[in-house]
């Protein structure tokens, strides 16, 4: 009596230490297989992106189309600010036209980052855009009309730049391309400032004038002036 209830209540500690011991064991094995699983989740999800996708060729081909963008209103803004009138609309131009060039340099950079020579592709709504505003600057009156009219369309042309930016930036990031993604981000924020700027010196004075302005009054003040030369 006396051994067998010393056999037997040494052994059961022993069981359960060896079976804790291999539950730990298995644990630690588990553990180091999340470990593992969870590492190779983080490199899939930072690694670029095969450039032979479908998502790749689409944001080359919208990449073409927003670089052709951007040197076509290398011409086009200069066009704004010669018939502009407002010294603040000018300004804002001006300053925007400079934007303008660096993000022409900035399509250029991604283009690099891709791997690809800067390629542009005509922008049919740009192209569509820049026409419109030839339009309205050369069907309304100079002065305040004509300038209610540039802001009309330029801020038009920012709102087409915010949505192409807008999307480009999120395939990058989705392709991996953080490089460009960050590229792209500057550029949209410059384009959101410029909308923003531009419906300032619209709200600031130029459509007050503008609503208080008759028919045909601009036109006449223009025939006065040119009758005092």
């Amino acid at each position: 009596m006396k051994s067998t209830t010393s056999k037997s209540s040494s052994r059961k500690p022993a069981g359960r230490a060896s079976n804790g011991t291999k539950s730990s064991a298995n644990g630690s094995k588990s553990s180091a297989n999340g470990s593992k699983s969870s590492a190779n989740g983080s490199k899939s999800k930072n690694e670029p992106q095969d450039d032979s996708s479908k998502l790749h060729k689409l944001f080359e081909e919208e990449l073409k189309d927003i670089y052709w963008a951007e040197k076509a209103l290398t011409k086009a803004i200069p066009k704004m600010i010669k018939n502009a009138t407002s010294e603040e609309l000018i300004e804002a131009l001006e300053d925007h036209l400079e934007e303008t060039e660096e993000q022409v340099k900035r399509c250029e950079q991604v283009f690099e980052i891709l791997g690809k020579s800067p390629q542009a592709k005509k922008c049919e709504a740009m192209a569509g855009l820049i026409k419109e505003a030839e339009e309205l600057m050369s069907d309304s009156d100079k002065g305040v009309m004509r300038d209610a009219a540039i802001i009309s369309a330029a801020q038009k042309v920012e709102h087409y730049e915010i949505a192409s930016y807008g999307t480009l930036r999120t395939f990058a990031k989705t392709l991996g391309l953080d490089d460009a993604a960050d590229l792209l981000e500057e550029t949209l924020n410059e384009e959101k400032n410029a909308d923003e700027t531009l419906t300032g010196v619209a709200e600031s004075a130029i459509n007050v004038k503008a609503a208080n302005t008759a028919e045909g009054e601009e036109e006449e003040e223009e025939e006065q002036v040119e009758r005092g030369k």
